[in-house]
């Protein structure tokens, strides 16, 4: 069992609180061998893929970060991170000098070869080591934990290996872009990109440096939140839900829609950085002027359509809310890192203002299908997810469709976007933050949570909680 998200053991049942509730038993062993061998069919496919295209395939890039460059330094880190935390401090301070042991080798050994500088082929040997080795040698409720943690990392890193095959479908599979219907869509936001592209560039270097390095090390806070959420796993305090599962989940259902809108950003399109493909270089110092029509506009077959919706936007946010149940530094530091990603998708030219929008929605309707899984599907949860799925759908064929009415007549249809999402907002912090939500039953999560911790086998989140009678606080 590798992504279960409820612990498995029974809990009979509490005195003064009822009778036993069955629990489900997650993922078995034919679940297992069916997710395995899904990744190997998705894994092999990529690399038949890249074959096609001439490009760098999933299997490739991971035997490199096994013996050759890595392409990524931070991901294989971040996988191999998140697996200690499911293993005793003791091997976690073997397998991290192990990693970092082997990471400076492979440097010097590079560094003497005159090959780039770059690391991540420690983590990955030694992930692989202790995988190994804990589904060999260890045995019971210690192996499963294990197993559970070291599944995320892996997922983690082999998810990203196929996001990069992917991008490259995009470009192949999209020969025509939609940046001219964005573009003119966003002038009802005010063409957030360019206002926010001057600003950016007014501010220097050192700010322009630092919105730069936290949009290309989302991964980072990511794994921070998780480790934080999954600190208790080794004692059997397993999260209801956590960060991983929203970030794979986004990273799963986001990309199909790069070859359903595809869309390659201002800086590519109207900047300069289009390799001659652009409509015009004037990105972000002048707006385009209204054209008599708008269509589509070819564009290379490197460059990736991931614009729309903006996963920068949705993964930031969702740091952003599975941080506000942290302590005092981990709610700035999501609060930060969702600062510094809108700022840079904007000022650095990668995104427009709608993508945004429609990745925040993403998010939200995401996270509220996915949050608080012992809740069900009450009629808060069904309501919010439909207002979410028809907030991106409505968005998404107003930009395609109404571009031109959006762009004359931008204050009406600025405002309606605004209103729309804030309602969207508010509807969220009501469902799942507010103190009393529709449908919401403090009985039923008080008997819950009661349970939970009377077996030392508590199951928690960062969803809020309903206050207790004297007799049943905790002890």
């Amino acid at each position: 069992m590798l992504l279960d998200d409820a612990h498995e053991r029974p809990v009979p049942p509490v005195a003064g609180v009822g009778a036993e509730r069955p629990r489900t038993n997650g993922l078995g062993p034919l679940a297992v061998r069916l997710a395995l061998a899904g990744a190997v069919v998705v894994l092999v496919a990529g690399e038949l893929m890249a074959a096609h295209l001439h490009a760098l395939g999933p299997l490739t890039s991971l035997s490199r970060d096994y013996i050759g460059i890595p392409k990524s330094a931070t991901t294989p880190w971040a996988g191999f991170l998140l697996a200690l935390v499911g293993i005793g401090w003791r091997e976690r301070a073997i397998c991290l000098g192990a990693a970092v042991g082997l990471d400076l080798v492979y440097v010097i050994v590079r560094a003497v070869e005159g090959a780039k500088f770059t690391f991540g082929n420690g983590p990955t040997l030694v992930l692989t080591a202790l995988t190994v080795v804990v589904a060999l040698r260890w045995t019971g409720e210690r192996r499963t934990t294990a197993l559970r943690t070291i599944g995320l990392g892996a997922l983690l890193i082999l998810a990203t290996k196929v996001s990069e095959i992917w991008l490259d479908i995009t470009a192949w599979a999209t020969p025509q872009v939609l940046d001219p219907y964005v573009q003119q869509a966003d002038r009802a936001l005010g063409n957030p990109s360019w206002l926010v592209g001057q600003l950016l560039d007014a501010a220097g270097p050192i700010p322009t440096g630092v919105v730069r390095w936290v949009y290309f090390e989302l991964p980072v806070a990511a794994i921070v939140i998780a480790i934080w959420q999954l600190r208790g796993v080794t004692a059997g305090r397993w999260p209801r839900h956590h960060l991983v599962r929203t970030f794979l989940t986004i990273g799963l259902i986001g990309p199909i829609f790069y070859v359903l809108f595809p869309v390659v950003g201002p800086v590519l399109a109207f900047g300069p950085d289009g390799h001659g493909m652009e409509l015009a270089d004037v990105w972000p110092n002048i707006v385009p002027p209204l054209p008599a029509s708008i269509e589509s506009m070819p564009f290379d077959d490197i460059t990736p359509r991931n614009c729309m919706p903006s996963l920068h936007t949705a993964w930031a946010l969702s740091l952003f809310i599975h941080s506000r149940r942290g302590p005092r530094w981990l709610r700035w530091g999501g609060a930060f890192w969702l600062f510094c990603t809108l700022t840079a998708t904007l000022g650095l030219g990668a995104h427009y203002g709608i993508d945004l929008i429609v990745g925040a929605t993403l998010c939200l309707t995401i996270e509220s299908a996915l949050r608080d899984p012992e809740r069900g599907w009450d009629r808060g949860r069904r309501q919010l997810i439909a207002a979410g799925a028809t907030l991106f759908t409505a968005v998404l064929l107003c930009t395609r469709y109404l571009a031109e009415s959006m762009a004359r007549y931008p204050i009406p249809w600025g405002a309606a976007l605004l209103i729309a999402f804030a309602a969207l907002v508010g509807l969220f912090y009501t469902t799942w933050f507010a103190r009393q939500s529709p449908g919401y039953d403090p009985k039923e999560r008080s008997i819950s949570t009661a349970e939970g911790i009377h077996h030392g086998d508590r199951q928690f989140d960062d969803a809020p909680r309903p206050p207790q009678p004297p007799d049943r606080m905790q002890r």
